[in-house]
């Protein structure tokens, strides 16, 4: 819901209702993960994307009919090979679409949400999409971590409580979750929950102000991350010089990636791309940062520069295991020649060892181009969840 959040907020505050209609279920080659959403205005417009377009004109008519009937519709979406051409999915995939009319009436508490999105503090929405009561549907509970109080409700303290418990687990995770209960919110069916988790942006540390680093901080910030440009020299590392990054630290990198490792501030989805080419700065760095739980380190340089810093990293003690977790030379083979064109290369392995893949050619490659995706099961054995995904409905 991130990428669509400023504009449904903007109508919110306006008074303005929208059809918000969110992927709450996704299985085998689906194109979209859980919480992907589309809004549909009032005015006829249309903000975001489900499928990639494989069912958004469907999706469009229903939030055109939710809007005008505010009765929120769960919608089923999968197609066969012989049927490629119809409403659905040529991929093959099958999609569960929530679509819900929101307004300040239908979720007072949607500004909270915003609010902590924004912020980069991790926030969880439970939303209810089936209950054998229909004004239960459609309804939302905030959650926040730790014991934070919850904000918004299921209809009953008892449910609140039931499903406050499996969403924090679901926010802890760090991942969305459908859940099945008993429609008081004990172990059964007939009540369906989807918990969206919303994390903070994973952190793009970038350490070395050269125009390669402007370039990261503009690719790296279109694709979601939290950008930090950070280098020890005050004359060319300045907010100026990187207008997209959201922080521009002068620091020595060793000791900011340090300090902020024992502060809690990086984690295992953090990404730390070096292109500062001086050794006396980089290869303490890279000491710190090869023994820390982080998704990426890169490195830039000539394949000579980089037998000089490994013999060097090597000499400080760090490992043989700790110097396989380094991408160097940094990036993909793509012929790269702009600090643009090198950006891309980097975020691109960056994608590619985050999702455990090749980074060849698809056209080189069989088997499907999606991953497959799999709705999460309920956060605790004592809920009851669907084993496959349901029969597609076509509309």
């Amino acid at each position: 819901m991130r990428d669509v959040l400023p504009d449904l907020l903007r109508r919110w505050w306006a008074g303005e209702p929208v059809a918000l209609a969110t992927v709450v279920g996704a299985w085998s080659s689906a194109p979209r993960p859980p919480g992907t959403a589309m809004l549909v205005g009032p005015d006829g417009s249309a903000v975001g994307s489900v499928s990639g377009g494989c069912v958004e004109a469907d999706v469009y008519a229903t939030g055109e009919q939710v809007l005008a009937d505010s009765r929120a519709v769960l919608a089923s979406y999968g197609i066969s090979d012989d049927e490629a051409f119809g409403v659905g999915l040529t991929c093959g995939g099958t999609l569960e679409v929530f679509v819900e009319r929101v307004d300040a009436t239908s979720w007072p508490d949607l500004d909270l949400v915003a609010a902590e999105v924004e912020a980069d503090r991790p926030v969880a929405v439970a939303t209810v999409l089936r209950h054998p009561d229909p004004a239960v549907v459609g309804r939302h509970l905030v959650l926040r971590p730790g014991s934070a109080p919850t904000v918004g409700t299921l209809g009953s303290p008892e449910r609140n409580a039931a499903i406050a418990a499996h969403a924090r687990e679901a926010l802890a995770d760090g991942r969305s979750r459908r859940l099945v209960l008993a429609p008081d919110g004990s172990p059964g069916a007939g009540l369906e929950v989807f918990v969206a988790s919303h994390l903070p942006r994973p952190r793009l540390l970038v350490f070395g102000s050269t125009d390669v680093a402007a370039a990261l901080a503009r690719v790296g910030r279109l694709l979601g991350h939290r950008v930090t440009v950070c280098d020890v020299r005050p004359v060319f590392t300045t907010a100026a010089r990187f207008p997209d990054a959201d922080e521009v630290v002068v620091a020595w990198p060793d000791a900011y990636l340090r300090a902020q490792a024992e502060a809690g501030l990086v984690d295992e989805r953090t990404v730390v791309c070096v292109v500062g080419h001086d050794p006396r700065v980089e290869v303490p760095l890279l000491e710190v940062a090869l023994r820390l739980p982080l998704a990426y380190v890169g490195a830039m340089g000539s394949r000579r520069s980089g037998e000089l810093r490994e013999a060097a990293l090597r000499a400080a003690g760090v490992t043989a295991a700790e110097l396989r977790r380094l991408h160097a030379p940094i990036g993909l083979d793509l012929g790269a020649r702009s600090a643009e064109e090198t950006a891309v290369s980097v975020l691109a392995e960056v994608i590619a060892a985050r999702e455990g893949r090749t980074g060849r050619p698809l056209s080189t490659l069989s088997g499907p181009v999606h991953a497959p995706v799999a709705t999460p099961g309920p956060a605790s054995p004592a809920a009851a969840a669907p084993t496959g995904p349901p029969a597609p409905a076509r509309r």
